[in-house]
């Protein structure tokens, strides 16, 4: 049974950082690639960060680019999201997903979904 489990998330300070953490059982971890997304109240689900099989591409929403870095640990089965200078607008669910090989930015193309876990940025 395929999990990805995202943790790190909280309440923070606008121009502070956070780091988020999804850790991946079940599937060969090298063979998906990996992305974040999230949700704000009221508003769709909403593409964030994407990276490839061996890490070597990363791909960014313009919101979060220069801001966020998605990065992951084939050993560790594990993929990171640093969020630096967060923004009130960056409240949000942040959910990890898994697509089996290649990255995409729509939700609908993604195999496997974490839980989510809660971003707030207080201004």
């Amino acid at each position: 049974q395929v999990q990805l489990d995202e943790s790190g998330g909280g309440l923070v300070q606008a121009g502070g950082s956070l780091r988020l953490f999804c850790a991946a059982s079940g599937l060969t971890f090298s063979d998906y690639a990996l992305a974040w997304f999230r949700r704000a109240p009221g508003k769709e689900r909403e593409f964030v960060a994407a990276i490839r099989l061996s890490g070597d591409s990363t791909y960014y929403a313009n919101s979060v680019k220069g801001r966020f870095t998605i990065s992951r640990d084939n050993f560790k089965n594990t993929v990171y999201l640093q969020m630096n200078v967060l923004k009130p607008e960056d409240t949000a669910v942040y959910y990890c997903a898994a697509r089996y090989r290649s990255t995409a930015t729509s939700p609908q193309r993604y195999d496997y979904w974490g839980q989510g876990t809660q971003v707030t940025v207080s201004s």
